[in-house]
């Protein structure tokens, strides 16, 4: 139909029919007079409906559960940041719990050896800034820290402060082959120089080379001149193992340290030194070891134990009347000799 001022007209009066219609439609309500119309049009079209419902409901089905996929995706996702978020607060009271424990340590150290500490966290390990045994810890120049300072932790010295920005510090480790400290060995205060040896245990050169040193054996810090770097009395490690002397001027121990370097968490430094010189006080008692019960059993001999002599069961119990026979069963035929006289007889 090709588009002409007659087809324009028509298109125009078909859709004022269809306006007036619906309009008479929507006043008459059930009596409306195209009633009959449209009961006649749903007979007629509604098994058409019904086929194209049934060919587009499963794409709409698909599409509502799509939607609904995405709602019960947003749902699980929620439950799981919920779950994530708990197991995070579960794991952090454990840690939290362990940290309150490692802080309780240091300072009870603190406290022992009259150390005036300000506390701080490990943020970085050495192996960020170079191949030394160093971290980096989240106090600095604001906090009043310098260089040279000693720093300890729960278990014993840690290290030195040997870097200093104003909010951070760098601490040398005690175990660092640079890092050098002066000890004393606990009870016999023999003197020396620990030197660290990376993962290894600390060597310790003692000034006396016939120290009477054996394991077990605990060092502390010796200190240093007006308490820099090492303020006195901080623990340092244990021996596990001494070189013979062999007439040498020194002698060399190997010292297990009490710090574990790989698992630094919170560290105090010491910011005020001790008045006097602490000595084995912050050292931790010696555990004792417990001693093993040992179990004697002793057996007794059987009171009806018979010893058989001479073919016969002897009771032990001898008979009281029983007279001792010096020639017992004597032969009534035996003719005596006639030269024994009580001595032997001469030879010639």
């Amino acid at each position: 139909m090709r588009d002409t001022r007659e087809s324009r007209l028509l298109l125009v009066l078909l859709i004022a029919i269809a306006f007036a219609l619906i309009t008479v439609d929507i006043r008459g309500g059930q009596d409306s007079p195209v009633e009959g119309a449209r009961h006649a049009a749903a007979t007629v079209f509604g098994p058409v409906e019904n086929g194209v419902a049934s060919a587009v409901n499963p794409v709409g089905n698909a599409i509502g559960a799509v939607r609904d996929s995405g709602a019960r995706h947003n749902r699980i996702a929620v439950l799981q940041k919920e779950n994530t978020e708990l197991k995070q607060r579960l794991g952090s009271d454990d840690r939290n719990r362990s940290r309150v424990r490692e802080l309780d340590k240091m300072l009870a150290k603190a406290g022992a050896g009259q150390y005036g500490i300000k506390g701080a966290e490990v943020i970085a390990i050495g192996a960020a800034q170079g191949f030394s045994w160093t971290v980096t810890i989240d106090i600095g120049a604001n906090d009043g820290i310098t260089r040279d300072m000693t720093v300890l932790n729960g278990d014993g010295l840690v290290g030195r402060v040997t870097t200093v920005g104003p909010s951070t510090a760098t601490v040398l480790l005690a175990n660092d082959p640079d890092f050098t400290v002066g000890t004393r060995m606990e009870s016999s205060d023999e003197l020396g120089f620990a030197t660290g040896q990376g993962d290894r245990p600390l060597s310790v050169q003692l000034l006396n080379g016939k120290a009477k040193i054996k394991k077990g054996d605990r060092l502390v810090t010796f200190g240093s001149s007006k308490d820099r770097p090492f303020v006195p009395g901080v623990p340092v490690g244990e021996v596990v193992q001494v070189d013979p002397s062999g007439g040498d001027l020194t002698r060399t121990v190997y010292v297990r340290p009490f710090v574990g370097f790989t698992k630094l968490d919170l560290v105090g430094v010491v910011v005020e030194a001790p008045r006097q010189d602490p000595r084995d006080t912050v050292l931790p008692p010696k555990s004792r070891p417990t001693p093993t019960p040992t179990v004697t059993v002793t057996v007794a001999p059987s009171p009806n134990a018979n010893t058989e002599v001479n073919g016969e069961a002897d009771t032990g119990n001898p008979d009281p009347n029983a007279r001792p026979n010096a020639n017992a069963n004597p032969d009534p035929n035996a003719n005596p000799d006639p030269n024994a006289n009580g001595q032997a007889d001469d030879q010639e």
